[in-house]
């Protein structure tokens, strides 16, 4: 194929830009229905994306074919994520955003990250300095909705990294993990309480805790008061593998306080991504659950079968899965070559954008697909545990967390899989 011509080049991104235009100014066609999530729910495209500015910047340096890329980025809806401020900073931005959406007939997605104590002091570090501080702070974001339509993901880590998860000394009572749990249950009746917000309680990825756990851990934090949980956030793991995972924890939930008599209250019992006690675990390979071969999962559905069974559909918790960087799925560090933790979920390279934002996924549990994670925002400034200040796959020191990247915005573009392509 012969190669497009510099002249050929600038029309396209040119073009692709005035499409993105008119796609933002004309989503006022959209009728909203009154559900608040269904498969013909249309997410809201922010004309002023940090996706949109670079694709500008691009075509001002000459770099036509990223800012192509970045134009289809952002015409594509993203999250927005609230993570500071005061009660009336954050009920004035969440009411602009919401208002801004409502006027073109879409549903924004918003992310609720204040919990005091979030990510245990690591690269996201921050949160309301007390649970009264984070609940007035999560009335205000209440109040900023009123009664516009949102999809609002609770609390990334929120409940997957509890304090008692910290360390031995971050919370050697408890007290700080029954106040974490109080507050995210808070949160949930808080923004579920207005009439047109879908909420979704964070609940991690399907690399990280055991079924049960995080179903006892979602179950605790009030998950019953919402529309279900989110999966994968700021996270690579495959969209498969994340929707099986979910749909086990639906179901553990089910079992645990809707199922046999014997089950209530066990959570525990749930067959998982690292066991299940349908396998016959004699050690001869495939024998035995093990999270890093999907192949071997089919005896974790076997124990879903036989103790489960198929529960009312309308029983069943759903759930959204962030699919912002997981095109090429998680990324695998050469062996050896970390004798640490080589930190994979954080600013892993290599990486493409994966299934684009959707609220019409075909998968009865999932809701949507969305781009949670801003796509080209820094996870922090990762060190591969090294002990050194860079991160040893880039050379340079990562740009702090939240901050823009533009050389992860191009990459993951580049990389995207299915390909990047316009939405129409």
């Amino acid at each position: 194929m012969e190669p497009r011509s510099p002249r050929r080049r600038t029309a396209a991104v040119l073009a692709a830009l005035t499409a993105f235009a008119a796609l933002t100014a004309t989503q006022a066609q959209a009728t909203p229905t009154q559900d608040v999530i269904t498969p013909a729910t249309q997410f809201y495209v922010d004309p002023h994306s940090k996706a949109a500015q670079q694709a500008v910047a691009d075509v001002r340096a000459g770099d036509l074919v990223n800012a192509l890329n970045m134009a289809e980025v952002a015409s594509w809806p993203q999250a927005q994520w609230f993570t500071e401020g005061t009660p009336d900073e954050v009920r004035a931005k969440v009411s602009g955003l919401v208002r801004r959406a409502r006027a073109v007939g879409r549903t924004p997605v918003l992310v609720a990250y204040n919990v005091p104590g979030r990510d245990c002091s690591q690269y996201s570090s921050g949160g309301a300095g007390s649970s009264a501080a984070y609940r007035q702070w999560i009335d205000a974001f209440a109040g900023g909705i009123g009664t516009g339509k949102a999809l609002v993901v609770v609390e990334p880590d929120g409940t997957a990294l509890l304090p008692k998860d910290c360390g031995p000394t971050t919370d050697p009572t408890g007290e700080l993990t029954a106040a974490r749990i109080a507050d995210l249950a808070y949160a949930v009746r808080t923004l579920k309480a207005k009439p047109r917000t879908a909420v979704y309680l964070d609940a991690g990825n399907v690399q990280w805790r055991p079924v049960g756990e995080i179903a006892q851990r979602l179950l605790d934090a009030g998950v019953r008061d919402s529309d279900g949980f989110a999966l994968n956030v700021s996270n690579t793991h495959p969209t498969e593998h994340n929707a099986r995972y979910g749909t086990w924890i639906a179901q553990c939930m089910w079992y645990a306080t809707a199922g046999p008599a014997e089950a209530r209250g066990h959570a525990e019992r749930c067959a998982d991504q690292y066991y299940s006690a349908a396998a016959p675990n004699d050690g001869t390979p495939g024998s035995a659950v093990s999270s890093a071969d999907p192949a071997t999962w089919r005896w974790t559905d076997a124990w879903y079968d036989q103790n489960v069974g198929t529960p009312p559909a309308d029983e069943l918790a759903h759930f959204v899965i962030d699919t912002s960087r997981n095109g090429l799925g998680a990324w695998t560090p050469e062996p050896g070559k970390y004798s640490g933790d080589p930190e994979i979920w954080c600013n892993a390279p290599g990486r493409g954008l994966g299934p684009r934002p959707t609220a019409d996924t075909g998968v009865p549990l999932v809701d949507a697909y969305l781009w949670v994670k801003i796509p080209g925002e820094s996870d922090g400034s990762c060190t591969r545990n090294t002990g050194g200040s860079v991160d040893p796959e880039y050379g340079i020191a990562d740009p702090p967390a939240g901050t823009w990247w533009p050389d992860q915005a191009h990459s993951l573009a580049r990389n995207a899989a299915p390909r990047l392509t316009f939405n129409r």
